[in-house]
Order: C-alpha cells, then sequence, then structure tokens
C-alpha cells in the first residue's frame, strides 16, 4: 500500500511540473505572438515639396510598410522643412522625437565626412547607374558611419542628378562662369567643385532662392531639373544647362534605440520598405529625364548639353582633394571613376 501510494503521489507531481511548464511555453509563445504583432505609429521628414521625388518616395515607403505589416506600421510625412531645417531634423531623429528622415548627402557631409563621396563629380554615367552603386560595398561602409550618431543608415533615395541653371547667360565653358554668383547647397564638396570654376557661391535657403534669382542677388544655382519644375525656376531663368555632373541622394535613416527595439522581423519589415521605395524613386525619376527637359523648353527656358570635358580640370582638383581627406572617399572615387 505504501509502495502504490508514494507512485500515485509521484505520478501526480509529474503532472504537475508538465503543466507548469506548458504554462510556461505557452505565455513564452503569446509574448513572442505580441511582440510579432506589435503596433506602430512612425513619423518620417524631409525638405521637398509633395510634388518633389522625395515625398513620393517617402509615399511609397508608407504604403509599403502598411501592406508588409497587414496594417500594423503606419506612417506620417511631413514635407517641406515643416519641423525645421535638416540640421534640426537630425536632431529630433537622433532624440526619437522624429523616427524617419530623408536627409540629402549634402547635409549629410557636414556631420560625417564620407558621404562627400556622393559629390564626386561625373562619377557616373546616368542615374541608373547611380542607383546601381547603391548595392555596392563602400556605400553600405558609408552609411555604416552613422551608428555612431545614434542611427540606423537604411539606403539612399535618389532625385535627378544636378544640372546648372543661368538667368542671362548662356554657359559654354568654366571661363563663361568667372564671377558669377551662384546658389550652391552649403556642402563642402559641391562649393569647391563651384569656386575651382571661378564662380562665387551662395548657400541660400531654397524658400529664397525664386526672390534671390528675380532681383539679381544671384545669377543662377546648382539644381535638378525637379527641382526647376516645382519650383518654378523657369519663371526667372532663361538657360538651362544640363551637365548632370553629380548625383543627389538622400539618406534614408532611423533612430538606432526605435530600430533596435524592435523584433528581427519587424526589422525587416522595414529595412524591404524602404529597398523597394528606393528603388522606386530612382527608376521613376529616370524616366522622367526627357519629360522634363521638355516641359522646362515649353516654359520658354534655352535647355542644352554640356559635356563632362568642359569640367575635366576641375574633376582633377576634386579627386585629388577629397580622396585625401577620407578612407572612403577614396575608396568611392576607386571604385566608380
Amino acid at each position: 500500500m505504501n509502495k502504490r501510494l508514494y507512485l500515485l503521489v509521484f505520478a501526480f507531481m509529474l503532472l504537475v511540473l508538465g503543466a507548469c511548464n506548458n504554462s510556461s511555453d505557452t505565455g513564452a509563445t503569446q509574448d513572442a505572438n505580441a511582440q510579432d504583432g506589435e503596433t506602430y505609429s512612425f513619423k518620417l521628414a524631409h525638405i521637398t515639396p509633395p510634388s518633389h521625388m522625395w515625398h513620393k518616395g517617402a509615399e511609397k515607403f508608407k504604403e509599403e510598410l502598411d501592406q508588409r505589416s497587414d496594417g500594423r506600421m503606419q506612417l506620417e510625412i511631413y514635407p517641406s522643412s515643416q519641423l525645421g531645417t535638416e540640421a534640426d531634423m537630425v536632431e529630433q531623429i537622433v532624440g526619437g522625437s522624429i523616427d524617419f528622415g530623408l536627409i540629402t548627402a549634402a547635409y549629410m557631409s557636414s556631420r560625417e565626412e564620407a558621404f562627400a563621396a556622393w559629390f564626386t563629380p561625373y562619377a557616373f554615367e546616368d542615374l541608373e547607374a547611380a542607383n546601381d552603386a547603391r548595392d555596392s560595398d563602400v556605400a553600405k561602409k558609408i552609411l555604416g558611419t552613422l551608428d555612431q550618431q545614434g542611427l540606423v543608415g537604411f539606403d539612399y533615395l535618389f532625385a535627378g542628378q544636378r544640372v546648372m541653371l543661368f538667368k542671362d547667360k548662356e554657359v559654354k565653358s568654366t571661363e563663361d562662369m568667372n564671377g558669377l554668383k551662384l546658389r550652391v547647397t552649403p556642402s563642402p564638396p559641391m562649393q569647391d567643385f563651384y569656386t575651382s570654376t571661378g564662380a562665387g557661391t551662395e548657400g541660400l535657403p531654397l524658400p529664397e532662392v525664386y526672390s534671390a534669382v528675380q532681383t539679381g542677388v544671384i545669377d543662377g544655382m546648382d539644381m535638378d531639373l525637379d527641382a526647376a519644375i516645382t519650383n518654378k525656376y523657369y519663371e526667372v531663368v532663361d538657360h538651362g544647362a544640363v551637365t548632370n555632373h553629380m548625383v543627389w541622394p538622400a539618406i534614408a535613416m532611423v533612430n538606432k534605440s526605435t530600430f533596435e527595439g524592435m523584433s528581427e522581423a519587424d526589422q525587416q519589415i522595414v529595412r524591404e520598405s524602404i529597398k523597394a521605395a528606393a528603388e522606386y524613386t530612382a527608376m521613376t525619376r529616370a524616366e522622367q529625364e526627357e519629360e522634363f527637359k521638355e516641359e522646362l523648353q515649353d516654359n520658354g527656358m534655352n535647355i542644352y548639353e554640356l559635356d563632362s570635358s568642359v569640367f575635366s580640370k576641375q574633376i582633377d582638383m576634386f579627386d585629388e582633394k577629397y580622396g585625401a581627406k577620407d578612407p572612403l572617399i577614396q575608396e568611392f572615387i576607386d571604385t566608380f571613376r
């Protein structure tokens, strides 16, 4: 009897322990499921108006997040510098009050010199070639420099390549640029390129550019065809030299703590969504090149091509100066030159 009672008690204890383990396993599974099912309300900021390609890229990102997460990830977009300058936006992303940003490589080069590599003159034949460069080792290394700033760099979203717009003068050589005052984004590699032609640069905020050309404060600008149309610069400039001398990427980034706090599955959704947006942006913009040229011509502008040979001296000067500044810039030049 004692032996039988002992066996019954032992069996009962096994049943209790098994139930506890099952309960623990079930709880862990429920916790994992809860994590996988987490909902997010993200914020993204950038500088361009809703008609610009970067905003359309942000909308594509929003759409992809929604679809890939089955509605768990929602994105609110703040275009047109609604949340401040790019410096303000980056600080807000680092601080966590904004989750995502599309920030120009021009501004980021002032925080991390390696981003100046993207302004290597005539590194790419066309926008498709620049888009292919997104997946290169050196491009990924440059994004990796953001880790030390409390940011995760995801990808590059391209708008059009840079062209030159002139108010009154049809520029055909660097000698024609001598003494002209041009609005150039206040990024050292871009400013150095123009000053090496003999032009002066003004780092005016984008909203002031139209009136500055109109009133003669500046003689023209470094711009892309997208912005020439969306900001109606064709109303105040007569000549457009399609040089395509530099590409113009925005850096897609996120607050590092926010991203690292997500499950691996949700991190993958974010990465795949921004990659889809980057592909959409570059390919859509590349298809619009001829359309934009025709639209500017229809609005009275003289649109003409200016070959890279005009700027051979400036190309050599850039490579020598900036290759020595950072090993990643030199690697970029060596990879794509």
